[in-house]
């Protein structure tokens, strides 16, 4: 992250990565106030076996993109709401990336998609974090279709 007040928007990232067993860092890198940081953070990240980086900023959010810029590591942006603009800089800020250097982006503030999304990635060549994958969105299902039963026995609406 660009900075200790992007912590309560990336935190939820790491609780989803924890409860996935995946292990990862969290650190905060500036691109504009410690730019040496991020260059050695980026370049090294292939080496240190990281698989995706999530990178979350705010205002003019170059994190992401200066980081995809020095790394064959994916980069997932999360464009962080703290300006007047509620995020929308951010947003716009990483979505436009210049040709060949893409950020894939979440929406503003949702690192848990993120993770999800790194998780996806992993999952690609990780039999275990896509069983992990899979069994999550069994989850995400069961959690429907119960709420859907007690809104049809509440209001008696159609079940399918």
């Amino acid at each position: 992250m660009g900075s200790d007040s992007d912590l309560p928007v990336m935190r939820a990232a790491a609780e989803v990565l924890t409860d996935f067993g995946v292990e990862f860092e969290l650190t905060i890198v500036s691109a504009h106030r410690t730019p040496d940081r991020m260059v050695n953070y980026a370049r090294s990240a292939a080496e240190r076996g990281l698989k995706a980086i999530i990178a979350g900023a705010g205002g003019a959010a170059h994190l992401p993109g200066m980081v995809a810029a020095m790394t064959t590591v994916p980069v997932i942006g999360v464009p962080v709401n703290i300006t007047a603009m509620q995020g929308q800089d951010s947003l716009m800020s990483i979505v436009q990336m210049p040709k060949g250097i893409p950020v894939a982006t979440v929406a503003i503030d949702n690192s848990a998609n993120a993770a999800l999304l790194a998780l996806r990635i992993i999952g690609a060549f990780d039999s275990v974090v896509q069983t992990k994958l899979a069994h999550h969105l069994a989850d995400m299902e069961a959690q429907v279709i119960q709420k859907a039963a007690r809104v049809a026995e509440e209001f008696g609406a159609v079940s399918l």
